[in-house]
């Protein structure tokens, strides 16, 4: 009972984790494009590079969103398949990061 019980209140906060993650980069992809399109029809002097750190930051918040629901599945489900998920959730999200941060500080706009 117990067990069912635990699952299913991780189970939730997996969905809610996950809803959290996706609003968020949804929401940074739209702010950014807007923003863009702004700029480019009212020749409003928009700093290109800003718009790219906002956007990389919201990436990067969601995607440790996803970390957590991958860390909440495996605790519900501790398999070899949760575990190589986990994993390669945690590898991609590293990888990335890396690189958009050092992206972000080496390209410079004009």
């Amino acid at each position: 009972m117990l067990s069912g019980l635990f699952n299913n209140f991780l189970l939730y906060f997996e969905w809610i984790f996950e809803a959290i993650g996706t609003t968020i980069i949804i929401y940074g992809g739209l702010r950014a494009t807007i923003q863009i399109l702004f700029s480019e029809t009212l020749k409003k002097s928009q700093n290109l590079e800003t718009i790219r750190k906002e956007l990389t930051n919201k990436i990067l918040f969601g995607l440790e969103f996803y970390i957590v629901v991958a860390i909440l599945g495996t605790l519900r489900n501790p398999t070899i398949q949760d575990l190589s998920v986990l994993g390669t959730v945690v590898l991609i999200r590293t990888v990335l990061g890396y690189f958009l941060s050092k992206e972000v500080k080496e390209y410079q706009f004009d």
